[in-house]
Formats: C-alpha cells, sequence, structure tokens
C-alpha cells in the first residue's frame, strides 16, 4: 500500500504490554488517518492507549514490556514498522518530532537550553556547532523566548517557558508531523491558551501536521481539524471536527460531551459516565464498552461492531448504526 493522500495511514496497529505474567491490551487493531496539514485531536480517558499510540508511531515502544504484534504504520507511504532501528533515528526528529506531557521531566537539566535545540539540529543537519547554536537563538526567538536566554538552564524557566523551549526542540528540523501529549497539561489557563496559540501558529507557519493528544475537547474545538475518540484501546469514532461536535453517535462520545459543565445551565452535579475504564489485561468481551453503555443491545456482549461510515467521513464503531 503507497497511501500519498494521506501523511500518515495507521491500519490494524495492534500493541501489548506483558507484566507479572498478564497482557495488557494497550492498543487494539486501531486504524486511524491524517491528511498533510491536518490537525487530529486524539481524545480519551486516562489509559486508553493514547500516548502508546504515539509511542508506536515514533517506534518508542519499550520492548520488554511492550511489544507491537500487528498492524502497519504508513508515514508518507512507507511503513514505519519495517525501519530498522538506524532509520528510525534519523526519522524521529527530523520528519516526525514529539512535544511530551511534562517539559520538567522531557529536558535535561545539566545542559542548556541552546545546547539542546543545538543538539537536536547537529543529530539531523551536516552544520558546525557555532551555526547550529545560531538556528537554535533563532528558534528560541520563534517561541517567543529572547536569544540571550540560550545559555539557561531549564530549572531557571518557568513551566510555560520550558514547554516553548520543548516546542523549538520539535521544530527545530522543520518536521513533517508532530505528536504533542498533553502539552499543556501541566501550566496554568492562561499560559495554556498562549502556548495552544503559539503551536497553532507555528503549525501553519511551517505547514505541519500535527497528532494533540489531550482530553480536553475544548482544546480540540480550537485548533483541531478531525477527531479520534479512543476508548480501551480502539478508536471508538472518527470524524471532522464539526461533524463530531455537531452530531457526536457511540454512546461513549456522547457521555463525554454530556459530561462537560455547561456555563448556561444550573444544575446540582455533573453527568458522568457510570461505571469505570476495563481493566486492559482483561477486557469484556465484545464491545469494549458495553458493560457501561446506556444503549447496550445483546448482541453487544457477544462481538465487536465493525467501523460503519454514517455520513461522509464519519466513523463509528456501533451496532446502533450497523
Amino acid at each position: 500500500m503507497n497511501d500519498q493522500k494521506n501523511l500518515l495511514s495507521i491500519k490494524n496497529l495492534t500493541i501489548h504490554y506483558k507484566t507479572g505474567g498478564n497482557i495488557v491490551h494497550a492498543v487494539d487493531n486501531l486504524d486511524l488517518d491524517l491528511g498533510h496539514g491536518e490537525t487530529l485531536g486524539f481524545v480519551g480517558e486516562t489509559g486508553a492507549g493514547k500516548t502508546t499510540t504515539a509511542l508506536g508511531i515514533m517506534g518508542l515502544i519499550p520492548n520488554p514490556p511492550g511489544k507491537i504484534i500487528n498492524g502497519q504504520v504508513f508515514f508518507k507511504g512507507e511503513d514505519l514498522l519495517k525501519k530498522k532501528h538506524k532509520e528510525m533515528r534519523s526519522i524521529r526528529g527530523k520528519e516526525i518530532a514529539m512535544i511530551f506531557q511534562d517539559p520538567m521531566t522531557s529536558l535535561d537539566p545539566v545542559m542548556n537550553v541552546g545546547d539542546q535545540i543545538a543538539e537536536m539540529i547537529r543529530i539531523h543537519e551536516q552544520i558546525t556547532k557555532d551555526k547550529a547554536l545560531e538556528k537554535a537563538e533563532v528558534m528560541l526567538e520563534t517561541v517567543g523566548i529572547r536569544k540571550d536566554r540560550s545559555k539557561d538552564y531549564p530549572h531557571q524557566f518557568s513551566g510555560g517557558m520550558k514547554q516553548r523551549v520543548g516546542i523549538a526542540i520539535a521544530l527545530a528540523c522543520n518536521p513533517k508531523l508532530i505528536i504533542a501529549d498533553e502539552p499543556t497539561t501541566a501550566l496554568d489557563v492562561t499560559i495554556q491558551a498562549q502556548v495552544l496559540e503559539l503551536m497553532k501558529s507555528l503549525k501553519e507557519k511551517y505547514d505541519t501536521s500535527m497528532i494533540l493528544i489531550t482530553h480536553d475537547l475544548g482544546i480540540v474545538a480550537e485548533i483541531c481539524d478531525k477527531v479520534a475518540i479512543m476508548y480501551a484501546g480502539n478508536v471508538v469514532e472518527y470524524s471532522d471536527k464539526n461533524s463530531l461536535y455537531l452530531n457526536p453517535l457511540h454512546p461513549y462520545t456522547n457521555g463525554l460531551f454530556q459530561s462537560i459543565p455547561d456555563i448556561e445551565k444550573d444544575v446540582d452535579k455533573l453527568n458522568t459516565i457510570k461505571g469505570l475504564a476495563p481493566d486492559p489485561t482483561n477486557l469484556p468481551k465484545g464491545c469494549t464498552f458495553h458493560p457501561r453503555c446506556p444503549k447496550a443491545l445483546p448482541v453487544c456482549s457477544e462481538k465487536k461492531p465493525d467501523n460503519v461510515m454514517v455520513e461522509p467521513n464519519h466513523y463509528v464503531k456501533c451496532f446502533l448504526y450497523n
């Protein structure tokens, strides 16, 4: 397969972790497409498999205990899962870059930030150290940090500034795909808005595609083109943003929307999705959401639903629409 229409195309990706004799079904037959220049919001509860999917794309699944059991990850028409370790090292950072969840732990505390950005540049570009440092200073200014702070260390920056440094490192080699793993979780609300606005403008400036992993549907509404709703290792609904927000189909998606506070309604308590996310070492038979689903049918506990296109480019895995 050589799908040049999409920058990224994931087919039947299955990732397991082996822990103490149990097998964690982290990602289960996942399908996903991302076009050139698009932003995909990857939404789901903690433990749904969002970060594991991102690490699978990057070739960073820790083995042991993790293992990619099955699937294909086509990037620019080539299957990344067939690449050798050395080939993936040349792709990471240059073609696909990641902005991590916690800037406090993703930066090296004993290396100044200019050197950290320059190091990424020198890994992928044949240039002198001085030229790389010049380029690092330009990248710092691009993300709104004065270039004279390139000699400062991560502990001298606030959380929001550290995340800007992380963005500068990710963008240093002008990658085609950025994976942002909950990049604003550790930041307060005002700084969140600034960082998201910065990511949105730089994505457009560099014509980069982006996967934004989050559990915040407000952030998705603000900057994403497409949305994938993930539950227990599987994408249960996938659509463009407008279709999903105006016509959410899967009961889990509806549950997520109904649990968002509405400032125009005076209520004593918020709606919740009953029950808990399933144990990934012991997933329910059939549709993994059926034990919590208010609309479950008898067939839901027997077999897995197929992926159905209900509207153009709006897919859902649910027997209500089969």
